[in-house]
């Protein structure tokens, strides 16, 4: 495998250190005179060990410690860190998927994991602000999400452009336009949200810059970096998935640049906030622009669900560009003229790992029984953590799970697929 530019500035510095001769020999002397013994691994052999701890890597290790198993997570930057996919402030939580009834339906669950987290933890995950969708009459997606939300039963609101604009007059809707609201959803806080579900597994990340895997043939388990074992691999590495495993999945999962912006409403205008307004998405621009309230104090944030140019998640500079700022202040202009001459008061550059199909990635590496790659979020990944940690656990208490069709590496090829946050 290749160096990424990461590695490649460690092994530099390294080599640059200052060592003095004298100093260097008296080492060697102490070595060969002391034979000290290798020292020990944290901990000796665990069921599984999990690469990276974001959401995926997070609610799995979450789940299998309920399903009794031993576990060790590791991360090279940490949990919930401003590098990852799951890091920054917020995410959204919503359960209509169009005719895509798998997402709906692990949405759905997941809900219910990440409320029950919210209520137990020291400050609010969970915001139910509820999610609202709007689109031009006739959309097929919309119709879809309304059958699948009456056909079970899942709390909502919908109706006309008449309906939309009497319930939210801080929004411009236009002639013909529907909408749906998801009345038990909301916004997700996300990399504290994380940094709570591995404090509720109550699991230490260690800070570890994980290799590819190591199977000793001779003891039939997988080695650790500081000598430990394990008999599971599981690597939710997000966007370093590929640099791990360049051969089997570069161009299958690939990283791009996203930015967010944060919008601030004037003093004790309170339309931009909850419960005055809900999450919202916005389906008529051939790229779907999304948003969530004034949370927590971090303003009116606005988001485009568009892939943007590849990117290295290590060395990406993270400074908004200036057109994406213009672009988000031409839509907040036309959709939300009560923030016309709002200031930019913060924004982030973070990116997806996008899979060519759209589909999340939960398979086994080509080859190896008990080696997991779990990816490809794709946008929409982080609201269902909890139900994709639960089917990882499954699949390693049980061997003989089938793997869902669309999940599996066999479906991956090379073009990227347009997401759905």
């Amino acid at each position: 495998m290749a160096d990424s530019p990461s590695r490649r500035a460690l092994l530099t510095g390294l080599a640059a250190l200052p060592v003095a001769a004298s100093a260097a020999a008296a080492e060697r002397k102490e070595r060969r005179s002391k034979k000290r013994k290798p020292a020990k691994p944290k901990v000796q052999h665990v069921d599984v060990a999990i690469v990276g701890a974001g959401v995926f890597g997070a609610w799995t290790a979450w789940h299998l410690l309920r399903a009794g198993k031993t576990v060790r997570l590791f991360d090279a930057y940490g949990a919930g860190h401003w590098r990852a996919s799951s890091g920054g402030e917020s995410r959204v939580i919503r359960m209509g998927y169009g005719a895509d009834t798998i997402y709906s339906e692990m949405a759905r669950d997941s809900l219910k994991y990440w409320k029950d987290l919210s209520d137990s933890a020291s400050a609010p995950i969970f915001h139910n602000t509820g999610v609202l969708w709007f689109s031009p009459a006739g959309d097929a997606y919309t119709a879809q999400s309304l059958a699948w939300l009456q056909a079970n039963r899942v709390e909502h609101e919908h109706g006309d452009v008449s309906w939309l604009q009497n319930k939210y007059r801080q929004i411009q809707f236009y002639q013909g336009e529907t909408g749906i609201l998801e009345s038990e959803c909301g916004a997700l806080i996300a990399g504290r949200g994380v940094q709570e579900v591995i404090a509720d597994a109550q699991i230490e990340v260690e800070r570890v810059v994980m290799p590819a895997p190591l199977f000793s043939k001779r003891i039939k388990k997988h080695t650790l970096p500081d000598g430990g074992t394990a008999d599971h691999l599981v690597y939710c590495a997000g966007p370093w998935l590929a640099e791990l495993f360049p051969q089997q999945l570069m161009h299958k999962i690939v990283a791009t640049r996203q930015e967010v912006y944060h919008f601030g409403a004037p003093q004790g205008d309170t339309r931009f906030a909850p419960p005055e307004l809900p999450v919202w998405a916005d389906n008529s621009n051939g790229g779907i622009f999304y948003g969530i309230p004034d949370l927590e104090g971090a303003g009116f944030k606005i988001a485009i669900d568009r892939h943007g140019p590849r990117i290295d998640p290590d060395t990406m500079d993270r400074t908004l560009s200036a057109e994406g700022i213009a672009e988000a202040r031409a839509y907040i202009a036309r959709r939300f003229p009560g923030l016309a001459n709002a200031p930019l008061i913060g924004g982030r550059v973070c990116q997806y790992e996008n899979s060519s199909n759209g589909d999340y990635l939960i398979d086994r590496f080509p080859g190896q029984e008990h080696v997991w790659l779990v990816g490809g979020g794709s946008g929409h990944g982080f609201k269902n953590g909890p139900a994709v940690g639960k089917r990882v656990t499954a699949h390693i208490l049980d061997a003989n799970l089938a793997i869902e069709p669309r999940f599996s590496f066999a479906t991956k090829g090379t073009t990227a697929a347009r997401t759905v946050f």
